[in-house]
């Protein structure tokens, strides 16, 4: 019998080799293609762990993120860093994590949002997480600018008593290094 467990903590309350177990982890989930900006964006809000007889096996995160609609800045819960270990992939464990997180997002922010590969839009859609059908921005150093690569693969996720966007007028997400989404 297996010992599952999960936890949630801030990434201020993680150690050093907790958080180099998740990039490890993150590595190996994303074959080698998640890069330190894309650890780094994930960092700096609550964590999702889950540990399987003491093996890190999944993690995602969630950040707080500005999205300016409709001329108000609302408070955005932004996951980053979903992972599963391949050979623990099938099991649950990443709705665990989703599940982790959209309680986070319900008790602190006003919408949920994420950018999702393929092989990881399914999980989210079967969460109730639904494809943005309007213009996606960013607001950079240079200013405004459209993002209509990531149209099509940003998903929001609104809990009760939170903002639903209207699609007839973009997000606009807050400037960051790397992929702004």
């Amino acid at each position: 019998m297996t010992d599952t467990r999960t936890a949630l903590a801030h990434t201020s309350e993680l150690s050093s080799e907790e958080l180099d177990g998740i990039r490890e982890l993150l590595g190996e989930a994303f074959e080698g293609d998640f890069s330190e900006e894309d650890f780094e964006h994930g960092l700096g809000g609550m964590h999702v762990l889950v540990r399987r007889d003491n093996r890190l096996v999944a993690h995602g995160s969630v950040v707080q993120r500005r999205v300016v609609h409709r001329g108000r800045a609302l408070r955005a819960g932004y996951v980053e860093a979903v992972g599963v270990r391949a050979d623990c992939r099938r099991q649950g464990l990443g709705s665990a994590v989703m599940a982790g997180l959209e309680g986070v997002i319900a008790r602190a922010y006003e919408l949920g949002a994420l950018s999702a590969s393929d092989e990881g839009a399914a999980l989210y859609e079967s969460r109730g997480w639904a494809v943005w059908g309007g213009q996606i921005g960013t607001l950079g150093p240079e200013g405004p600018r459209r993002l209509a690569e990531e149209e099509g693969s940003t998903y929001l996720w609104v809990p009760d008593g939170g903002i639903q966007p209207d699609p007839a007028d973009p997000l606009w997400f807050d400037w960051r290094n790397g992929d702004v989404l």
